[in-house]
């Protein structure tokens, strides 16, 4: 499993809520402790450049998270945050590019994506990775269709937002967010995986949100069980087998007793195994 991972693209948590800032380093930490990666497994990038940050948000809401005139999705203008944004998005488009080249399935250890609109950032997230990486594809012609399975807990409506405002095309956008919240839903969450799956089979290239945040114990999850996610994602892996495909972290909350994320990189654990 190739991973796409600079330790620029983490950042510290600041007193957040969230741990994704930070999380980058300790998922791939884990992994590469654990064996499920190797050091030539991990690959560098180029982190984005402003022009493709505006691809897909207003100039003046990028100029001013980058510049810290104004508060990027954590609620802050902490300068380590405002630095890492590029590499983030970088990580997801440099990923998309390889599974496109190779026809294969790459990990992008990322979050923090799909809250933020065309000129706002909200909920964790600052600028939206998602649509930055499908619209530079899309602008260059390397792909005339992406399909966005979002399978955080929440509802993606930053995606949303800059797909209506810009009048996107090519994009099949699915996300979870917008219909599960509740436990005792997971026979009706397949059987909507199973449409979207149906719905992305034959586009270009799948860009999977493999969120941690959708299990029973998650504080801002509770829909699915440890066994429910991972014939999640058995199912995405399995439909595009062999086809591009990036996957990124996604939300997760849960803590252990000692305050740290345990719990969160015991599932994005689960995810690369399936992944492998």
């Amino acid at each position: 499993m190739k991973v796409f991972y600079r330790p620029e693209q983490t950042a510290r948590n600041a007193g957040t809520f969230s741990p994704s800032a930070s999380k980058p380093a300790l998922v791939v930490q884990d992994w590469l402790a654990r064996s499920l990666i190797q050091d030539s497994d991990v690959l560098g990038f180029e982190p984005v450049s402003r022009a493709d940050l505006q691809r897909a948000h207003d100039g003046e809401f990028v100029n001013g998270v980058l510049d810290l005139r104004i508060a990027n999705g954590f609620g802050n203008r902490d300068a380590q945050v405002a630095a890492s944004l590029p590499y983030t998005s970088g990580s997801l488009l440099a990923a998309a590019r390889h599974a496109l080249e190779h026809r294969e399935n790459v990990c992008s250890p990322t979050s923090g994506f799909h809250h933020a609109g065309y000129d706002s950032a909200a909920g964790f997230c600052t600028f939206n990775g998602l649509m930055i990486a499908a619209m530079a594809l899309l602008e260059r012609g390397d792909v005339q269709t992406i399909g966005i399975l979002d399978c955080d807990v929440h509802y993606g409506n930053g995606t949303d937002d800059i797909v209506h405002k810009l009048g996107v095309r090519g994009i099949r956008h699915h996300t979870m967010g917008a219909h599960f919240h509740h436990r005792g839903e997971a026979s009706t969450f397949q059987q909507w995986l199973d449409r979207a799956i149906e719905d992305c089979r034959d586009v270009d290239l799948l860009i999977y949100q493999a969120g941690a945040d959708p299990h029973v114990d998650d504080p801002l999850g509770g829909v699915l069980t440890g066994v429910q996610m991972a014939k999640r994602d058995h199912a995405v892996f399995s439909a595009f087998q062999g086809r591009p495909l990036v996957w990124n972290l996604a939300g997760g909350y849960q803590r252990d007793a000692n305050g740290g994320i345990e719990p969160v990189l015991k599932l994005h654990r689960a995810t690369a195994q399936i992944q492998n």
